[in-house]
């Protein structure tokens, strides 16, 4: 058989117009000799009646207090009404269809509810569906215990869902469908110019999902690395090819081989903490990163000196940072407010001047540099919130993704 598998989020599931789309992909799909899986989110976003984050609000508006397992098995109700609705309109068109849950499709996770990992994929159920002719809709973000308990995979879980079906199944393809077309040179709602990129590889794409962009997980990306299956991450609206994910991108058509850079991110709402070393005391890093980890505190953008540690939190998590390590005889000082802007390129190792151009874009918009660090495939920059924008504007135009 010739498998592929098709993903579609909540903002492709959630009304009837949108919803005729994806039976469009699926259709057209299987009459060019696929036999398909789909992947399904839970409806809509928050606020609306099915959605994850709505399941969630309905938990803390009533008590509070639902343990970690049956919190899970309210959350999975999401991806069960999306695929029972996609079920029956396929039925009613005539193509034959059947739902299997996360558990049922051969999911088996680890026992941490709310962030479960993929332990095993047995696809023997799915593949008995596929060889009768039926499509099978499976709900994403959803496995099962060794015991038969209902987990969830944590935010991306229906992403990580596909690519894990598909690395099993060993796929021709992993179709993402959303509501954007493809992955873009950065966020089109700050940058107006952002270019759709026709070609990625997994290494650029998992850096700019880690950084901010979130069109697809990183570690759905990883599955589909280590598998070495492709992912097109494409719009549910278009009849376009998106973005083609792949391990080899310098031998598709379309792929720049000369460009430094690949692409702009950011996340916002981070906190800047600086601790210094009091006088005499030399295991200072030691005890405020120890500090952090005891309180389950995530940090990141790290530099350690002699003299002292700089390093961000979460603006949710800063308060209770900075009194852990009042607590601790430290003096710390917070700016709250700050945002993360990556520039991302597998091209950029060993290239001289792009720190240079970074630091030249920001300059020239008078954007004060809080504090930055690099790996061979991204540099990263902190700035003010209130320059975020700008700096994507800037470092976009500076690097010419435009063209």
């Amino acid at each position: 058989m010739r498998i592929l598998v098709q993903k579609f989020g909540g903002t492709s599931l959630s009304t009837d117009h949108a919803r005729s789309y994806c039976m469009n992909h699926i259709v057209r799909e299987r009459n060019n000799g696929y036999a398909l899986v789909v992947v399904v989110s839970a409806m809509g976003r928050k606020g609306e009646p099915y959605a994850t984050d709505t399941l969630l609000q309905l938990i803390r508006d009533n008590g509070d207090r639902l343990p970690a397992r049956e919190r899970d098995m309210l959350l999975g109700c999401g991806e069960i009404l999306s695929a029972a609705v996609l079920c029956s309109l396929l039925q009613a068109a005539g193509v034959p269809s059947v739902v299997l849950t996360g558990g049922q499709a051969g999911i088996l996770t680890d026992d941490q509810h709310g962030h479960a990992r993929i332990v095993e994929l047995q696809p023997e159920k799915m593949l008995a569906h596929l060889r009768e002719g039926s499509v099978v809709i499976v709900t994403g973000f959803q496995g099962s215990t060794a015991n038969g308990d209902m987990t969830t995979l944590g935010r991306g879980g229906s992403d990580t869902s596909a690519t894990a079906i598909g690395a099993a199944l060993r796929a021709e393809m992993v179709d993402i469908y959303t509501d954007v077309n493809g992955i873009l040179t950065a966020d089109p709602r700050f940058v107006k110019d952002a270019k759709p990129l026709p070609v990625v590889g997994y290494v650029e794409i998992c850096n700019m999902a880690r950084q901010g962009a979130k069109v697809i997980h990183p570690r759905a990306v990883e599955i589909a690395q280590q598998a070495r299956i492709p992912i097109r991450v494409r719009s549910t609206f278009t009849e376009d090819e998106g973005t083609l994910v792949t391990d080899r991108p310098e031998t598709i058509p379309g792929y720049v081989r000369d460009r430094h850079v690949t692409g702009i991110a950011h996340v916002t709402g981070i906190t800047q903490i600086s601790v210094q070393a009091n006088d005499g005391r030399n295991d200072m890093q030691l005890q405020v990163f120890q500090a952090m980890a005891r309180n389950h505190i995530s940090v990141d953008f790290i530099n350690v000196t002699p003299s002292g540690a700089v390093y961000t939190v979460f603006d949710d998590d800063a308060e209770r940072a900075v009194s852990v390590l009042k607590d601790g005889g430290f003096e710390p000082a917070a700016v709250s407010g700050c945002a993360k802007v990556s520039v991302i390129g597998g091209g950029m190792n060993g290239v001289p001047g792009v720190m240079a151009r970074i630091v030249e874009a920001l300059t020239e918009q008078g954007i004060t540099i809080m504090q930055s660090a690099d790996s061979n495939t991204t540099i990263w920059v902190l700035v003010k919130d209130e320059d975020m924008e700008s700096a994507l504007q800037a470092l976009h135009a500076k690097f010419e993704l435009h063209l």
